[in-house]
């Protein structure tokens, strides 16, 4: 929020249409954070955020994610959303810088692996199922987002429950 300060003076006219004061309600505050481009499908509007300023340390402030900017930022490839917080001891300011920690889910049901257990061949991705009684059937999955722990999130190609190779699988894939 950019202000520009006026001060009246004798002999001091104003204009028609010109603003005099800004008078802004502070009780609650927007945030304005960027987020890396492929962590733009973990956020949704609604979302619970939390937030950290440096003259407090140790306090986090609570809110919500507003509204998620329908465009990209093509310099820094960073999606910009907007935050919610309240305010009421007034300590947020405008112009601050903070730091912001988002809890995203993508979904509760989702299907997640190892990034370990995925051969990446440049155009397919493979993982090798145990079919039992030492037999492996190499598996094409499409895979969706990639979580906070080194995992991916199967879209297509694997059911829960079946056993999969998370190490060696080069050796499967080389015969």
């Amino acid at each position: 929020m950019a202000v520009t300060e006026k001060r009246a003076f004798a002999g001091h006219y104003v204009k028609a249409g010109e603003h005099q004061y800004v008078i802004a309600d502070l009780s609650t505050v927007w945030a304005d954070v960027e987020v890396y481009e492929y962590e733009l499908p973990w956020v949704r509007s609604g979302m619970e955020a939390e937030m950290e300023i440096s003259y407090i340390p140790g306090r986090r402030f609570r809110g919500r994610i507003v509204f998620v900017y329908p465009y990209l930022m093509e310099k820094t490839r960073t999606g910009k959303l907007r935050l919610e917080f309240r305010n009421p001891g007034y300590e947020l300011k405008p112009g601050m810088y903070a730091n912001v920690y988002l809890k995203p889910v993508v979904s509760e049901k989702a299907l997640v692996i190892p990034q370990e257990a995925v051969i990446e061949s440049g155009i397919r991705k493979i993982v090798f199922v145990s079919m039992g009684n030492g037999r492996f059937q190499a598996r094409e999955v499409k895979i969706g987002v990639e979580g906070s722990h080194n995992e991916y999130q199967v879209l297509a190609g694997l059911r829960e429950g079946e056993t999969i190779v998370v190490s060696a699988q080069f050796m499967l894939d080389s015969e």
